[in-house]
């Protein structure tokens, strides 16, 4: 009887510290990369040659944002990791009209993936279940309303550029928010 109350005791110490280690990346590593896929963002910018006016726009579900951001830790994360995900897919159209460079587009999805990678791996597998079917229905009618009805164009790209710029500043500041601040010395 001992050794089975043991055993689940080491179990399950084994069990915390590797939870607790799968989510170091996100203390450590998530601001940089962060910081990084953003960056990206605005070097496609700048190689634009076309400019929007911004008339065929996909407003972000902000109410969505808002639930998301007074649910639980598991739920903040499984809502960003829901984002990057998305963008990468979004990501993954036909891009031959932009006027961005290639290896800063691969750059962009491999800080992307890499991102929502290390986050799922800090949400319990019952918590990434749950898909948020409104916030993948806003990323299809990106993906409709201006990529497909503008022919996949450089404009319609950047209008998906500065909408998707928007999605990881709200995907940073929920993970942020669970972060410890920085101590000061």
């Amino acid at each position: 009887m001992h050794s089975r109350i043991f055993i689940a005791c080491v179990f399950l110490g084994l069990f915390c510290a590797c939870s607790a280690l799968s989510c170091r990346w996100m203390e450590h590593r998530f601001r940089p990369y962060s910081e990084n896929s953003l960056d990206l963002l605005d070097m496609m910018a700048k190689n634009m040659t076309n400019s929007t006016d911004g008339e065929n726009t996909v407003p972000f579900p902000d109410h969505l944002y808002s639930q998301a951001s007074k649910a639980s830790a598991e739920g903040k994360l499984s809502f960003a990791v829901h984002i990057l995900k998305e963008v990468s897919a979004l990501f993954e159209e036909d891009q031959s009209s932009a006027s961005w460079q290639e290896v800063t587009v691969e750059n962009f999805l491999n800080v992307v993936n890499r991102q929502a990678d290390e986050l799922h791996s800090c949400v319990s597998h019952s918590h990434m279940k749950k898909r948020n079917t409104k916030l993948h229905l806003y990323f299809k009618r990106l993906s409709n309303e201006i990529l497909a009805k503008m022919g996949h164009s450089a404009d319609a790209w950047e209008l998906i550029r500065r909408e998707v710029k928007v999605c990881l500043i709200k995907a940073d500041l929920l993970v942020s928010s669970l972060l410890s601040p920085p101590s000061s010395n």
